[in-house]
């Protein structure tokens, strides 16, 4: 018989894991890991300001409108792109990027499957998922500290000016993208140690009983 056993930890757990999967979604796909000084232009005989960056993989640039940006890719070949306009640091951190993000996937959906199998295989499906977890964090910690590595190339000289070096920003500012990667970075090490209270909760003597009951859907505080 299958039982659908909810707890407020587990809960926990499993929003926690998805919003630092979409956090982390956020970030890649963010243009503003680095944010240039406001600049302005005329458009229309309108003078706009608009504030250039730069992401992992997207850069914004002069608008064409009054209210639109041009936020394009920095490559359009991807990893096969030159260096020079794509640097390498950046296409390892890519790489490290999608790899935790697509172990994250895997890692919500096993939290999902665990309100109705708390095994696969005779293995906790928590406890793997909490240690698939912190490899997630790891490939996450490489491709935020990789980033910062590429500062100093001729792509940043452009936006930030000469005085930028790894981990240098010169004439920029962190933008948000980079933040959202940091946080997503240390919220997903915190779903891998809730992963142990989330199975100890759906484990408990409580849930146990309401399976005695007959219950089929336990949901417990």
């Amino acid at each position: 018989m299958t039982y659908l056993i909810v707890t407020a930890r587990s809960l926990i757990w499993i929003l926690l894991s998805l919003f630092c999967t979409l956090l982390m979604l956020s970030a890649i796909l963010s243009p503003s890991w680095i944010a240039g000084t406001p600049q302005k232009t005329t458009i229309n005989n309108e003078t706009v300001v608009y504030t250039p960056s730069l992401g992992v993989y997207a850069k914004c640039d002069k608008p064409v409108g009054k209210h639109h940006s041009i936020c394009t890719l920095m490559s359009a070949r991807g990893l096969s792109e030159d260096s020079e306009y794509y640097p390498g640091a950046w296409k390892a951190a890519m790489v490290f990027l999608t790899m935790g993000l697509c172990i994250m996937s895997v890692t919500v959906c096993a939290s999902l499957v665990s309100c109705c199998f708390q095994s696969i295989f005779r293995k906790s499906i928590f406890t793997l998922s909490g240690a698939t977890q912190c490899i997630a964090g790891i490939c996450f910690i490489l491709g935020v500290m990789l980033h910062p590595m590429a500062w100093g190339t001729n792509r940043v000289h452009t936006l930030c000016g000469r005085d930028s070096s790894p981990f240098l920003l010169g004439d920029c500012s962190i933008g948000t993208g980079l933040y959202f990667a940091t946080s997503s970075t240390i919220l997903t090490f915190l779903c891998a140690c809730l992963s142990v209270p989330a199975e100890k909760s759906t484990s408990s003597d409580k849930v146990q009983d309401k399976i005695y009951d007959g219950q089929t859907l336990i949901c417990l505080t």
